[in-house]
């Protein structure tokens, strides 16, 4: 079966999860935290390179103030709880995002798992953090901006290619199959200008209960599919 190299999740359906079982949306975002584990699991079985999983957005700040506590905690307890048994998988961390902009404990912490885990390569595990599509292209731009003042940059020479260097991981390929769960058939400001020739897979899946089953499905899917990159046979 042909394995995309890259792959990228919109991991959605915590909260709905939550309420299907009367439970508080902090259990569904813990389940989620699981599933995680699990997926890059699978995901490192079936020889995928690179993972790329939106966390935590630009948008959800907006969410109540206890919620966005809670998964800032939980971030930090993901990352102390599995950070060993992922070095020893030899699971690479990166992150994409303003991560300057969340909460100190969970910088310090992400930060540091990633200095650890720098020397890793069995598959990278991209967590896309305080990130969002639109803002990942307007701090490209404002990057572009700067270097052309200072004259680092002649302006007329900016192309496609140029400005792809100045996103957040210039060096990670695009992604090659971009997986959303709950159902919703929207990108929610996620890689939008990463996912111009991505391939697209939507599941009613609720992330929680994204399995190995799921999973394949989706790599099915993808290896059943003509990728032509705007190019017509």
């Amino acid at each position: 079966m042909k394995i995309p190299r890259h792959v990228a999740i919109i991991m959605d359906g915590n909260g709905r999860w939550a309420e299907q079982r009367g439970l508080p949306r902090s259990a569904g975002h813990r389940a989620g935290a699981d599933a995680v584990s699990r997926g890059l699991a699978i995901a490192q079985e079936f020889g995928v390179e690179i993972l790329t999983l939106y966390a935590f957005s630009t948008e959800n700040w907006k969410r109540p103030a206890a919620e966005v506590g809670a998964l800032m905690g939980l971030l930090v307890e993901f990352l102390t709880a599995k950070m060993p048994e992922m070095h020893r998988n030899g699971v690479r961390l990166r992150t994409v995002g303003r991560s300057s902009g969340l909460p100190e404990a969970a910088r310090t912490a992400l930060l540091n798992a990633v200095s650890a885990s720098a020397g890793n390569g069995t598959i990278t595990l991209n967590l896309a953090l305080n990130y969002g599509g639109r803002a990942e292209i307007a701090d490209a731009a404002s990057r572009i901006a700067a270097d052309a003042a200072a004259g680092k940059l002649d302006p007329g020479k900016v192309d496609e290619a140029v400005f792809a260097k100045y996103l957040y991981a210039p060096d990670l390929p695009d992604p090659d199959l971009l997986i959303r769960t709950s159902g919703e058939m929207r990108l929610s400001n996620f890689l939008l200008w990463e996912s111009a020739y991505t391939e697209l897979y939507v599941t009613d899946c609720l992330w929680p209960d994204f399995d190995r089953a799921e999973f394949e499905k989706a790599l099915a899917s993808y290896a059943g599919r003509d990728r032509r990159f705007g190019n017509h046979a």
